[in-house]
């Protein structure tokens, strides 16, 4: 593929609003046709392409689980000792690197492992494109000057909305014609407070989702252009925190988290999609609640403020600290979820033992008192990141498990068979 197809026109916005007074054939089709019509055209490298529209099945099974390995023997052979150590290709240029020959590159995928990847990643874009869009739609001006979100601020959000039009058409041109279409969606909220709360989780577990599976793809032509959607998906999460006026971002580092997290998370939004849709290989896993989830919306009297929207607010004293007492209910497996309820919760796991807490650099555990079968308790772990900032802050991933497997960044995928429940997003700061 030489090029990649660019939408000429401006996409609009939802014309009906999602009440009573619509019926939800009506609904659906003008919540879905915006999005659709960005679609009609592909790149004329793909164009000629047979639609797969059997989706995700199964293929076969080697192993119950991806076995947990030592280094590769040559991991640590490179002596980093800032000498160069082989023939250099050109001038200026050091010997090494991948895709560094100069062979044309071809932004298409290369392994069903591409494939699967970059549609949850479209999956993603689709709901963020409908939401950025239909709220401006659901809720009035004044709604939004009510809270805080000025018309400024009203048009960033469109914009946002605007921005997922070219990441969505974007994948599906690298995808191709059996790329997933947009679906219809709930949400739960039924306040602009709730609908920048929302994103907030979305926009986190949309750009923690992508930076999971980015190093991972075979097709390093298609990682690159992913990797400048996921920069601007940072910057919405960042806003989205300053509508809240809560710290952009209080962090050192953004973590990223398996596939079959971010799908868990996501389903359950999606109500309905099309016909023949393209199916996720990824798993659902059984829901995760945290019943006392810290409140960003409190008034307290503390230095946390209400929901006014700011650059920042400097906050001494957190939403949250370790020590506090978390508390968690779960459902069984054999849920249906997702897109038609056509997926179905699942777990290889055994009982449940741990919490798992993954943010910046660390997956730390804590163990977990089970007051039944289906809900527990256990305590914020203390720890720190690299230059000594905590390492729980912002919006944090947990997950029930069966064991406190030790795992770090780029192999976090090893987690998914000990998953007894979750992820939740934790809201501890």
């Amino acid at each position: 593929m030489k090029s990649l197809a660019i939408c000429a026109a401006c996409v609009g916005v939802v014309a009906a609003i999602a009440d009573g007074h619509v019926s939800e054939a009506a609904y659906s089709a003008s919540r879905s046709c915006y999005v659709s019509s960005m679609l009609s055209s592909y790149s004329s490298a793909i164009a000629s392409q047979t639609a797969t529209t059997t989706g995700a099945l199964q293929t076969d099974i080697l192993a119950p689980s991806i076995p947990h390995l030592p280094p590769g023997p040559s991991a640590t052979a490179y002596p980093r000792d800032g000498l160069l150590h082989g023939a250099q290709p050109a001038p200026f240029t050091p010997s090494g690197g991948l895709g560094t020959n100069g062979s044309e590159p071809l932004y298409v995928p290369e392994t069903d492992f591409d494939f699967q990847s970059i549609s949850l990643a479209l999956y993603q874009e689709y709901i963020e494109l409908d939401l950025f869009h239909w709220v401006l739609e659901y809720f009035s001006p004044a709604e939004f000057e009510a809270a805080g979100i000025s018309p400024e601020e009203q048009y960033l959000i469109k914009y946002m909305g605007d921005q997922e039009i070219g990441h969505a058409e974007l994948m599906a041109n690298i995808l191709g014609p059996a790329a997933p279409k947009p679906c219809t969606y709930r949400y739960p909220f039924t306040t602009v407070e709730g609908f920048i709360e929302y994103s907030i989780k979305n926009t986190r577990y949309g750009e923690s989702g992508v930076l999971g599976f980015l190093a991972h793809l075979n097709s390093r032509p298609s990682a690159d252009l992913i990797s400048q959607t996921i920069t601007v998906e940072s910057r919405q999460q960042a806003i989205f925190r300053q509508f809240k006026g809560l710290f952009p971002m209080p962090f050192y580092f953004v973590p990223g988290v398996p596939q079959s997290w971010q799908w868990t998370l996501l389903a359950p939004d999606i109500v309905s999609c099309p016909a023949n849709q393209t199916r996720l290989i990824w798993q659902n896993f059984p829901a995760l609640r945290i019943s006392n989830n810290p409140d960003n919306t409190l008034t307290c009297g503390c230095d946390w403020p209400t929901v006014k929207p700011a650059i920042t607010h400097n906050m001494s004293t957190p939403l949250s600290a370790p020590g506090r007492v978390v508390e968690f209910s779960w459902d069984l497996p054999g849920q249906p979820v997702g897109p038609n309820l056509s997926y179905v919760t699942t777990t290889q796991a055994g009982p449940p033992k741990f919490v798992a807490w993954v943010s910046q650099l660390n997956v730390t555990y804590s163990p977990l008192t089970v007051l039944n079968g289906t809900s527990g308790t256990t305590i914020q772990p203390n720890g720190t990141t690299l230059g000594g900032a905590p390492a729980i802050n912002g919006t944090v991933f947990v997950a029930v498990t069966d064991t406190d497997l030790f795992v770090t960044p780029f192999n976090i995928t090893l987690i998914n068979p000990h998953v007894v429940a979750g992820p939740a997003l934790y809201q501890s700061g």
